[in-house]
C-alpha cells in the first residue's frame, strides 16, 4: 500500500501536506523567536550583497593538506564544521562559518559560540546554548540561525524562509553564496571520499584519529558523527548546479585530487 502511494501522482501532496502538519508547532518559534526575527533581518541585510563577486567554499577533507591555502587571504570564503581547528595555523579565519549538522553543533556548541565570526546554524541546535549566551538579539556574536529541513528536497535561491540541507552543509552554503548573490563559487577540500564506511546516516563513534578530514582530531576519539550519505547530496549538487547555471552564475571545484563528479573541475594555482 505504501509503495503503490508512493508512486501515485498524489504523492507530493500527500507528502508535503504530512509535513506540513508534522511541522506546524514548530512554526510560531521559527519565525516568531527573538533569534530567529534577527536572523531573518541578517539575512535580508546579505540579499545580494557580494552580487558579481567569487566565494570559495572550503570543505574539510584531507586534500586540503595539499591545498596551499595561503592564497586565499584576502578571499571571500564560508568555512564549514570544524574548520576553525585550522585557523591558529592558517592565520586568518574564514569570512563566514555553517554548521548544521546537529552531532557537531552539540559537541562544538562552547566553540561555536565565542567564535567571532558571522556564522550559519541549523535552528534546530538553538537548544544547545543558553539564553545567557546570547542575551541582545542586536549582538554581532549572534549565530543566524537558519530554519532548515530534512525533507521536500529544492534548492533555495532565498534562505530567510525553510532550506534543504541535502545532507550536507555544503549544499545549504551552497544556498548561502546564491542568496548572498555570489557569481561564482569555487569548492575546494570537499574530497567526496570517506575511509570509513556504513551505512549512510549511521551515528558512530570514533575511536581514533580521524582519517576522513584534514586533522586527526577533527572527528577524533570519542566524537559521535554521522556517517555521509553520498547518495543524496549528490543529488543536491545537481540540482545546486542547475540553480546556479540558470541565474548565470556557476560553481567550480578546484578540490585536489577529489571524487566528486558534479561539477566543472579547475585546477586550484590557476585562480590566482
Amino acid at each position: 500500500m505504501k509503495q503503490s502511494l508512493k508512486s501515485s501522482f498524489l504523492w507530493p501532496f500527500i507528502r508535503d501536506t504530512y509535513i506540513a502538519a508534522r511541522d506546524l508547532p514548530q512554526l510560531p518559534a521559527a519565525y516568531l523567536h527573538p533569534w530567529r526575527r534577527a536572523a531573518i533581518r541578517r539575512l535580508a541585510e546579505l540579499k545580494d550583497v557580494h552580487a558579481g563577486q567569487r566565494a570559495f567554499i572550503i570543505g574539510n577533507g584531507p586534500s586540503l593538506k595539499q591545498t596551499d591555502l595561503s592564497k586565499l587571504k584576502g578571499e571571500i570564503t564560508f568555512g564549514m564544521n570544524r574548520i576553525y581547528l585550522m585557523f591558529p595555523d592558517l592565520g586568518f579565519s574564514t569570512t563566514y562559518l555553517s554548521v548544521v549538522n546537529d552531532l557537531v553543533i552539540e559537541q562544538t556548541a562552547s566553540d561555536l559560540a565565542a567564535l567571532q565570526i558571522p556564522k550559519f546554524l541549523c535552528w534546530r541546535s538553538r537548544r544547545f546554548f543558553s539564553p545567557d549566551q546570547f542575551t541582545d538579539s542586536q549582538s554581532a556574536n549572534l549565530p543566524t540561525f537558519l530554519h532548515t529541513t530534512y525533507d521536500s528536497p529544492r534548492f533555495s535561491t532565498d534562505v530567510r524562509g525553510r532550506i534543504w540541507e541535502g545532507a550536507t552543509v555544503t549544499y545549504v552554503t551552497l544556498q548561502l553564496a546564491f542568496h548572498m548573490g555570489f557569481r561564482e563559487v569555487i569548492l575546494i577540500g570537499v574530497d567526496h571520499n570517506y575511509t570509513t564506511t556504513g551505512t549512510p546516516n549511521t551515528t558512530i563513534t570514533s575511536t581514533g584519529d580521524d582519517p576522513n578530514h584534514f586533522s586527526g582530531q577533527y572527528f577524533g576519539k570519542g566524537f559521535r558523527w554521522q556517517l555521509p550519505d553520498l547518495e543524496t547530496s549528490e543529488m543536491a549538487y545537481k540540482m545546486a548546479r542547475k540553480a546556479y547555471e540558470s541565474a548565470g552564475r556557476r560553481i567550480v571545484d578546484a578540490t585536489v585530487g577529489g571524487k566528486l563528479t558534479i561539477f566543472e573541475k579547475m585546477d586550484y594555482p590557476a585562480l590566482f
